[in-house]
């Protein structure tokens, strides 16, 4: 079931790449959300109580609903438009992603890790390499915030390979998730509208010292 689930969400990376709206990030990254959790339930089974319940609370509360309703309540008040700008078509970025999965699957099958099974392994660095991809390839500020938080999924489910066997790894890596997340989002995406009145990267590139 774990395994399904994993695939389910490089599926979801897929549909990221062709995705135009700024909702549909929004509504994505909810659901990985949803998929985390459920993976989270599965496969962390020699954890502690209270740290499983801790976990499933991060990834069912801030990741399904605290972050995607802060995403969507920024959009509204800072009057960003809906459409999410890419440098390139829908269907490029769909190779791209692919290309990016697959490679990370050749790689897994390079690299002999027996401490981390090779599904982990190609989830996690799909989702690492896509996110940085949505972040070049996006003209918005706020979609490259997005592709920030998908890169912090990718390094969730890496954590989540080793939960059971080093705890305190996987807690740490959620704390600095919590940390960097809250910084990202309250101060830079929240103000941006403050200096700038459209939150592109037309706008920083004309930047002077």
């Amino acid at each position: 079931m774990t395994n399904v689930l994993l695939i389910v969400f490089t599926i979801s990376l897929l549909y990221l790449g062709i995705a135009t709206r700024l909702l549909t990030y929004i509504k994505i990254f909810a659901f990985q959300g949803l998929l985390l959790f459920g993976v989270s339930f599965i496969e962390l089974t020699h954890i502690t109580t209270l740290n499983l319940i801790f976990i499933l609370l991060e990834t069912i509360i801030f990741k399904t609903i605290a972050v995607p309703l802060f995403m969507n309540y920024v959009i509204k008040k800072n009057k960003i438009t809906r459409d999410a700008d890419p440098y390139l078509p829908s269907f490029i970025s769909l190779i791209i992603i692919t290309i990016i999965i697959i490679i990370t699957f050749i790689l897994s099958n390079a690299i002999n890790a027996s401490q981390i099974s090779k599904i982990y392994f190609v989830v996690a660095h799909s989702a690492l390499f896509a996110g940085l991809y949505i972040i070049i390839s996006r003209r918005k500020i706020i979609t490259h915030v997005m592709g920030f938080l998908i890169v912090e999924n990718g390094v969730f489910i890496l954590s989540l390979a080793v939960g059971n066997k080093m705890p305190m790894l996987l807690n740490t890596g959620i704390l600095l998730d919590f940390f960097l997340s809250f910084l990202v989002l309250g101060i830079f995406v929240n103000k941006i509208k403050d200096v700038f009145k459209e939150p592109d990267m037309h706008t920083l590139s004309q930047l002077r010292d």
